[in-house]
């Protein structure tokens, strides 16, 4: 070419050759030599100051395209399991593009948040418009920052949600239009610290921190849980209906009822039980556990099956429940309501009058209950006060369960697991979403008589699948490590119990323990302390047993409709049984162990939400009481001051050592104590503790208190009292003087 092109065909030029995007390039290109360079760099320059490309380095870029290699950040899975990318620094005009990864098998595994240098081609046709290929992974950026906006003169600070958070400057600029209030999601920018703060930037508004039932949302989102139902997954939930595609037994006749909590929405599982009629099994049971039949409406690779791999539990809050599956299959044709028809997995298991397990069989078919009970009346009406709801089941259906799981607690016995019956707190709220308040949930025979029936068909199903040699998903938990044993062996004798040592551990050396404690001031805290120190369980193709149980083969079977572990479960028993053609498929076998590290994380995931959304509900409901003084008793020790866990409502909160006044506290790891030099007073777990509610932040659920009394003793000094800087310097002149005049005085006598 012997003229200088236009800007158009320069535009179209470097759209198409964005890897030849530098001056030599296009020159060379367009044939331009000599002098003609110098209206070429004119050109080049107009079209940079208009917008329409941008210098990097020696070469031109239009903005409005990716470069061929550029950061980008993975946005969430789709349904489809489709891997979507998004620029991490775009700067174009246009709206930013999508890039659809392709995925190689020698590419590392990639999660929401996660940043790479990919490659990247234009693609025509598709709703994306760039496929990137992974060239390498990045780090991975920090964790999003959630807190309250702050406004102030020269931009705002964000005063993040964790207890132990610092704050973040925002420049106006990177507010987001933020108003003074609002709770925000931001990211850390890299640049230097100012003020000894570092800067971060806001990426989302959440809304107003205070509105009704926001602790939920908080956690909701400060913890990634897919809290909204994708269309497609809703819109296959409604076309969903129950077709009768397969054989079934008809076990309709059977007076299965369901018994959960009052405020129960979906109901999962049946019970019934009646004597044993074989003259060799006297005394012995037959315990039938109903299933609801969720594998027959979610079908391996379907939207609805890929959303809840994804979601992997239901999360439980005090307002509100994220469930697994949509409402019109969790709340509807997967749960067993009362006198209507559902389609179920059961298991009849036939036991000895010791509680032992002869032997089940597991069935397909359909059962229809004949009455949706909850935890309170049956105990009750087994207690004499029998209602009319219960009054029609009460001698044929209720009292053939408790004959059965008297059975059941013989073997549980023999077989000794882990005895720990901790009070569960429930928080109580107005219809406003305020909390009204805290009460610990009453524990019945009839809430423990539910659990061992599911105990037994868990077992059933694990041991039924082992001699199918089919694929399963263990639940596996394993004992204590020897740090968390040994630091268990020596808080047990801080407390004055002991702990079996140099034995192989077993659940019965823990019962021995609790018992003896039972009876003391020290029993819950010993109870606590040996629940956190035992190792969390998770899910996994390999089986190491169960320790808590006690128990050699386990797995989850009786919860399909909140657990995607269960539903496995049930494919996997409808392929090794011949049940259907919609069990485990061989290429979903090969994923287990992915699926079950998934949904281990999920399931803890779910674990500190609820959590720390207890915390924050404890925080708020004591928010109004800062000042009131509390009986407790200390939970926790440390260097930095000790925990105080509340007796009437559990809340747990920290009191500084700063606190304590002038006296110096020496802490003795070996008895995890703390010990005031000049007074002698020794602060230990469990001792009873008077303190002031000092300051409480709702939003982090944090809570600090004053030590008034430790067992009944006042602590000595409370008022640590302050010097100012003039008084301390003239102290040390002082001081200093006076160790002046000694060294003068003693050289003029030597």
């Amino acid at each position: 070419m012997s003229k200088i092109p236009s800007k158009k065909q320069i535009l179209d030029w470097i759209k198409e050759n964005p890897k030849k995007s530098n001056k030599r390039e296009i020159s060379k290109a367009f044939g331009i030599k000599g002098s003609m360079r110098i209206e070429l760099k004119r050109i080049l320059k107009e079209l940079a100051l208009e917008g329409k490309i941008e210098k990097k380095k020696k070469s031109f870029e239009d903005p409005n395209q990716l470069s061929a290699v550029c950061v980008l950040q993975m946005m969430a899975n789709t349904s489809d399991g489709d891997l979507f990318a998004r620029p991490v620094d775009w700067q174009g005009s246009q709206p930013e593009p999508i890039v659809l990864m392709v995925h190689r098998s020698s590419d590392p595994a990639l999660g929401y948040g996660d940043r790479v240098l990919a490659k990247t081609s234009v693609v025509y046709g598709e709703q994306y418009q760039y496929e990137g290929r992974v060239i390498r992974l990045l780090n991975k950026p920090s964790k999003n920052i959630l807190g309250v906006y702050k406004e102030l003169s020269e931009g705002g600070r964000i005063q993040p949600i964790e207890k132990s958070g610092k704050e973040w400057r925002v420049k106006i600029s990177d507010n987001l239009g933020a108003k003074d209030g609002e709770l925000v999601e931001a990211e850390e920018l890299k640049s230097q610290r100012r003020s000894g703060l570092y800067a971060a930037k806001i990426i989302n508004i959440v809304g107003d921190p205070s509105g009704p039932r926001a602790v939920s949302l908080i956690a909701i989102h400060q913890h990634g849980i897919p809290n909204q139902f994708p269309q497609e997954v809703l819109q296959e939930s409604e076309n969903i209906n129950f077709l009768e595609t397969l054989p079934r037994d008809d076990l309709t006749k059977i007076p299965f009822v369901t018994i959960d909590p009052s405020d129960a929405r979906d109901h999962d599982d049946a019970v019934y039980a009646h004597a044993d009629e074989d003259p060799s099994n006297r005394g012995g049971h037959v315990l039938w556990v109903a299933i609801a039949d969720v594998a027959h409406f979610v079908k391996p690779g379907s939207a609805l099956d890929k959303e809840a791999q994804k979601r992997g539990n239901s999360t439980y809050f005090a307002d509100r429940v994220v469930p697994m599956l949509p409402d019109r299959l969790s709340g509807d044709l997967c749960s067993i309501h009362e006198d209507v028809e559902r389609p179920c997995l059961a298991v009849s298991m036939t036991i000895d009058k010791s509680g032992n397990k002869l032997k089940q069989t597991f069935h397909r078919g359909n059962i229809k209950s004949v009455a949706s009970l909850n935890y309170e009346e049956v105990e009750n009406a087994i207690d004499g006060e029998v209602n009319e709801r219960v009054r029609p089941y009460l001698e044929n259906v209720i009292k053939p369960l408790y004959n059965c799981y008297a059975c059941l607690k013989k073997s549980k016995q023999t077989r000794q697991p882990l005895d720990l019956d901790l009070p569960e707190r429930k928080v109580e709220l107005f219809k406003n979403g305020k909390v009204k308040g805290i009460i610990f949930k009453e524990r019945f025979d009839s809430h423990r008589l539910i659990e061992e029936f599911m105990i037994l068909a868990n077992v059933s199903a694990a041991e039924e699948l082992f001699k199918a040699r089919s694929e399963i998903l263990y639940r596996v938990h394993e004992e204590p490590t020897p740090e968390k044993l040994k630091a268990l062996r020596e808080i047990a004798q801080s407390a004055g119990f002991n702990l079996a040592k140099g034995q192989v551990l077993r659940t019965s050396h823990l019962n021995d323990l609790l018992a003896k404690s039972k009876e003391s001031e020290l029993s819950e805290l010993i109870s606590m302390t040996t629940l956190r120190s035992m190792s969390q369980a998770y899910y996994s193709r390999e089986n190491f047993g169960h320790f808590g149980l006690a128990l050699k083969k386990y797995t989850h079977f009786t919860s399909p409709i909140r657990r995607y572990s269960d539903l496995i479960i049930h494919r996997a028993l409808i392929s090794a049984l011949g049940f259907g053609s919609d069990g485990l498929h061989e290429m979903d076998a090969e994923k287990l162990e992915e699926v079950a590290q998934h949904i281990s994380n999920t399931e803890r995931r779910s674990m500190v939400a609820e959590r720390d959304t207890i915390d924050r509900y404890l925080a708020a409901y004591l928010s109004e009481k800062v000042g009131n003084e509390f009986e407790g008793k200390v939970s926790g020790v440390a260097k930095f001051g000790f925990f105080v866990r509340l007796n009437d409502s559990g809340a747990e909160g920290i009191v500084p050592i700063r606190t304590l006044g002038t006296d110096y506290y020496h802490y003795d790891l070996r008895t995890n104590t703390l010990m005031a030099s000049q007074s002698g007073l020794i602060i230990s777990l469990g001792q009873k503790a008077t303190v002031r509610l000092k300051d409480v932040d709702p939003l982090a659920g944090g809570i600090a208190f004053e030590a008034l009394k430790i067992d009944d003793k006042k602590i000595p000094n409370m008022q640590r009292k302050r010097i100012s800087k003039t008084i301390r310097r003239k102290v040390n002149r002082k001081k200093m003087g006076s160790v002046k005049r000694k060294k003068k005085a003693k050289r003029s006598s030597g």
